[in-house]
């Protein structure tokens, strides 16, 4: 089996990105587009093939491909998204999505944002939010369900997505903001703490024995590693003014083996 980890291009027009809970700042561009060379080149680095779904310069949050499929090993399913603007990003993601996995998709009036969803063996936890309400998550374990996977919803206030409040961090291990949501609601997952001055720091990307991290929280960061956690770092500043984090840029899953060539054939639909 090959890791496979779809990316989107940067849209030049990520300044108009939908913002919920910051204030509008300004982004360098080519700054983040160095970010997200970066971060590219990490998940490479762990062991991760990457292919690129179809730029979208038109779409403002078009990078953030997480929020448009949740990808279990027996289906994807496909999203839709809170915000309007955002919904035109799902169709050329489960196009390339649609040559690994069957697909089942989230419709009206659900919404469901897969930066929501954060999986932990055969339980998915959803966050119901501004971009995911009490209809998609009730879709989403009709969907799943019969598959064995639990969806359980959770609550959390004071950012975008459940997985800017809490993530998994290891095998059985989660970093956790408690000011936005009950650490409790992730038992039996042992959780550690974001350090108070670095709010944001709880979004991490595990990577087999290594987690995917962003360098501007060294606080959280030292206490990960306390943990026992191995700990890659990558940066993120300009990405997360836009509320992105390292789980937003990708959507990782195991696919049939193969070299990277026939992987981006394949992807692309060209014969091999």
């Amino acid at each position: 089996m090959s890791l496979i980890a779809l990316t989107r291009e940067l849209s030049p027009r990520i300044v108009e990105c939908e913002l919920t809970h910051l204030a509008r700042t300004p982004i360098d561009v080519a700054r983040a587009r160095a970010e997200h060379a970066a971060y590219e080149a990490a998940l490479r680095a762990l062991g991760c093939d990457v292919l690129r779904v179809p730029p979208a310069p038109e779409l403002p949050d078009g990078v953030f491909v997480e929020d448009t499929v949740v990808v279990l090993d027996e289906l994807a399913v496909l999203c839709r998204p809170g915000a309007a603007s955002r919904r035109p990003e799902v169709a050329s993601v489960a196009e390339v999505v649609g040559r690994f996995r069957r697909t089942a998709a989230i419709a009206a009036p659900g919404t469901l944002d897969g930066g929501d969803v954060l999986r932990v063996g055969r339980r998915l936890f959803v966050g119901r939010s501004a971009r995911t309400n009490d209809a998609g998550i009730a879709q989403l374990d009709s969907l799943v369900g019969a598959r064995g996977y639990e969806v359980v919803p959770v609550d959390f206030s004071g950012c975008l997505h459940l997985k800017t409040a809490a993530t998994l961090a290891a095998e059985g291990v989660a970093v956790v903001n408690p000011a936005w949501v009950e650490p409790a609601a992730f038992a039996p997952l042992r959780t550690v703490a974001v350090d108070a001055g670095e709010p944001m720091a709880a979004n991490a990307l595990t990577m087999g024995e290594a987690v995917l991290y962003p360098a501007e929280f060294p606080r959280t960061r030292a206490r990960l590693e306390a943990a026992g956690v191995r700990v890659v770092t990558v940066p993120a500043g300009e990405l997360a003014k836009a509320e992105g984090g390292v789980t937003c840029c990708s959507v990782i899953f195991e696919a049939p083996g193969g070299t990277p060539d026939a992987l981006e054939n394949r992807a692309s639909g060209r014969a091999t």
